[in-house]
């Protein structure tokens, strides 16, 4: 395996973490930002109050896009595998 291919594998690598991870981020940076502007509005300065909100959210997410990150993770493990033969030869 070249240079070339070693930085494709990486880069495509690297899309397939931002893919599958962006729904999950994505979603507790928004219940956070709720949260916060609802404490910033009530005057609760509550640390610990954001914490089960964002739980719930991120298991609610894990539940609807877990399917779809485990087939995008297995695809893209299927694609490095069978590429193996190719870099070693």
């Amino acid at each position: 395996m070249n240079s070339q291919g070693v930085i494709t594998l990486g880069m495509h690598a690297m899309q397939v973490m931002l893919m599958v991870s962006a729904p999950l981020l994505l979603t507790s940076l928004v219940v956070g930002l709720l949260i916060s502007i609802i404490q910033a509005a009530t005057q609760l300065n509550e640390q610990t109050l954001s914490f089960i909100p964002k739980l719930l959210a991120l298991i609610a997410i894990l539940a609807i896009a877990g399917p779809w990150m485990i087939t995008t993770l297995t695809d893209f493990l299927r694609q490095v595998i069978e590429s193996i033969p190719g870099a070693v030869s």
